[in-house]
């Protein structure tokens, strides 16, 4: 049936919206139908709502459906009350889901007081009739699932007085109902002594470790390591911080603000692993480039031990470390050493390069989305038999330590290409559906690394902290004295290409329905709409994340992979404004792209990411920034967007011209500014934040960061 109602195929489901007022009279008249998908709103909330016919029950009768719903969208009170009915409704997937996701559109805080003036006024007559019994035991549920799957929400809290008002609202009937209540009084009691001890805290903080005494590093002891035992060390790091990993941390609203001004603090876990992959990189650069006096048949050694650690690395499917020993080789500083890779063992070059593919971007990671797909819950690696014959006494199951960038970038996508909010103000609560198919994948790939077991190794693991941190300059003054800046690399394999161009996102704005198969063979349609999302693109390493471009401080950051001088640069970023000769989607779609645009504010630049088709004129850019920022969108006559190019210069776009076809293919960083304000003298290219990039990127005349972190 369509919209207007005419029938099209009498045996296919259909959508409808409906009242709850007319449900019973057009239901009777659905009976005939096999499965009908009807949506009904009622006080604040949009149900999608699933009819069928039950198998051999007569098809005239009200009484032969089943019916099940589950929440679309609603308003911030309607979605964290449907906590207390989602079972009772059918939508038993909702809990979870919300637990998992709420903190993009809503707060702890507000999470807690909504539930809680809902428990000062609860159904029913009596403490035993059957609607409060019912509706206890939701209470239940819900408490004893936030407080096991995350405590950090409550711990979290700045003060304990809602969990002292909380407590003894909650029911009293059963010892779960006890000790729900009991575990958070003592959480209430820890926030109180946090609170009267926080100048003590503060006093007996402990301070930073000293950075490593270069003097004292040995670069060359790493030849002394067989390359199992430095593997299996990484391993072990990598899987203590994947299993502390909080999945909601990867979110995209929330990995988008991580530089955020007075937001310091957020994302710690994803942090955390990022500092890590660094200062793997760091180590690869560090004792490939320290010892200068080396000749080239001796560094290349250092090479060969390296690539044979990432060969160690994929055998316990720890790509995170892969990756990062990946990345660091092909960094400028390693990769142009010509004459050291011409002295590396062709075995290990072929090795290498096998090892390389594994992370090319084609078709959005195809290769280490497989690899993930068919490993990711198995207990050992699938390798050939030329890997298989070095680990033929592998007893205990290996857990899978993904490259976490893969899963930033999808989450970051959906979050660019997704409304947050209908238009009738409605909290989109199917994108966060979307979201959480993809957080399900993170936490399915954590179970598996929960019963691994390591033993440390010390003397490892004291060279790995004695590393000392190279900074860029650094990494190519060392590089410099190895071979001189005169001839070209000769590697044919270059460094992994970042762009920011995504032509074809026809389809990211819209309800999908249909599965399709994903990671893990979870079938649902978020894996149907990032495949969207990447169909058409150049290069689907996409760099949609938004990035704080406040000014950097001048703390050393951690190793960094990329060059200092431009001209010297073979890891490449190409803007979403090029315009390559494929670009266009095929059939009448426009096409599109994503820009970055920030706000002319006093509080630091927060690059928002917007999505621009060729069909966009300005003020439909500037209201869609506008919201992004939290602004009021019927303003967008009060201001103007300009491109910011490189070198200082800026590009007025047009008040009514078409922004797609206006910008330049030098640049994707906009300006929003208000009409009459001045842009600074001497303005200088804007230099974006690299702590935690993944890695990190420079593009050709200024540091423009495209991360997949």
């Amino acid at each position: 049936m369509r919209e207007n109602g005419e029938y099209e195929h009498h045996n296919c489901p259909f959508f409808l919206k409906i009242s709850r007022k007319l449900r019973v009279c057009c239901l009777s008249g659905l009976a005939r139908q096999k499965s009908t998908v009807v949506e009904e709103e009622e006080d604040g909330v949009i149900y999608t709502v699933v009819v069928k016919q039950q198998h051999g029950a007569p098809t005239n009768s009200i009484s032969s459906l089943s019916r099940s719903q589950c929440v679309k969208a609603g308003t911030e009170e309607k979605l964290v009350l449907h906590l207390l009915h989602s079972f009772s409704l059918g939508d038993s997937s909702f809990i979870t889901i919300f637990l998992s996701t709420y903190r993009s559109f809503t707060s702890t805080e507000r999470v807690l007081d909504i539930l809680t003036d809902r428990l000062e006024d609860p159904p029913g007559d009596g403490e035993r009739s059957q609607t409060r019994q019912s509706f206890n035991k939701a209470v239940s549920t819900v408490f004893s699932a936030w407080l096991s799957e995350y405590p950090e929400d409550f711990r979290g809290l700045r003060e304990p007085s809602r969990l002292l008002r909380l407590a003894p609202l909650l029911p009293q009937d059963s010892p779960s109902a006890t000790d729900l209540r009991a575990g958070l009084l003592r959480i209430a009691e820890e926030l109180s002594e946090k609170a009267l001890l926080a100048d003590t805290r503060q006093d007996h903080k402990s301070s930073a470790s000293p950075p490593p005494d270069a003097a004292k590093f040995e670069p060359t002891n790493i030849l002394g390591f067989r390359a199992g035992v430095v593997a299996e060390q990484l391993t072990r790091i990598e899987t203590e911080l994947f299993v502390r990993l909080v999945p909601y941390h990867c979110l995209g609203s929330l990995w988008s603000q991580r530089d955020k001004k007075g937001r310091e603090g957020v994302c710690w876990s994803v942090r955390a692993t990022v500092r890590q992959f660094n200062k793997l990189a760091n180590a690869v650069l560090a004792s490939c480039l320290w010892p200068t006096k080396l000749r080239s048949q001796q560094r290349a050694r250092l090479l060969e031990k390296w690539i044979s650690v990432a060969e160690e690395c994929r055998a316990r499917k720890n790509f995170s470390s892969l990756y990062a020993i990946v990345s660091a080789l092909q960094s400028n500083p390693i990769h142009r050493l010509r004459r050291t890779w011409q002295d590396t063992d062709r075995e290990v070059m072929r090795k290498y390069e096998e090892l390389s593919e594994i992370f090319s971007d084609k078709d959005n990671y195809s290769q280490s989305r497989e690899l993930l797909k068919e490993e990711g819950t198995s207990k050992y690696a699938n390798l050939d038999n030329r890997l298989n014959h070095k680990h033929p006494n592998r007893t205990s199951a290996q857990g899978t330590v993904p490259y976490l960038g893969i899963f930033l970038t999808d989450l970051t996508m959906l979050d660019t290409a997704v409304k947050d909010m209908l238009d009738n103000g409605y909290i989109n609560f199917d994108k966060r559906r979307r979201e959480f198919e993809v957080l399900a994948q993170i936490r399915l790939l954590q179970s598996s690394c929960k019963n691994c077991v390591f033993i440390t190794d010390e003397a490892f693991t004291q060279w790995y902290h004695s590393v000392p941190t190279l900074t860029e300059e650094e990494s190519y003054r060392l590089s410099n004295e190895i071979e001189a800046p005169t001839e070209p690399s000769p590697r044919g394999l270059t460094p992994t290409v970042i762009i920011t161009q995504c032509p074809d996102l026809s389809t990211s704005r819209t309800s999908l329905a249909g599965d399709s198969e994903g990671l893990f063979d979870f079938p649902s349609p978020v894996n149907n709409l990032l495949s969207k999302l990447t169909k058409h693109m150049r290069s689907p390493s996409v760099s949609c994340l938004d990035v704080d471009t406040s000014p950097p401080t001048n703390e050393s950051s951690p190793a960094t992979l990329t060059p200092s001088t431009p001209t010297k640069s073979h890891r490449r970023s190409a803007s979403c404004g090029n315009n390559p000769a494929n670009n266009s989607v095929q059939g009448s779609a426009p096409d599109m792209r994503i820009i970055r645009i920030r706000m002319d504010l006093q509080d630091g630049n927060l690059y928002r990411s917007i999505l621009v088709t060729s069909n966009d004129k300005t003020p439909t850019v500037i209201s869609a920034a506008l919201e992004k920022h939290n602004q009021d969108p019927k303003q967008a006559s009060k201001y103007e967007l300009t491109q910011l190019l490189p070198e200082g210069k800026e590009l007025v776009i047009p008040a009514t011209g078409n922004v797609f076809y206006a910008m330049t293919s030098s640049s994707v960083d906009f300006l929003l500014r208000r009409k009459g304000r001045n842009p600074p003298l001497g303005s200088q290219p804007i230099s974006t934040e690299t702590s935690a990039t993944f890695p990190r990127i420079k593009a050709k005349g200024r540091r423009l960061v495209r991360t997949l972190f």
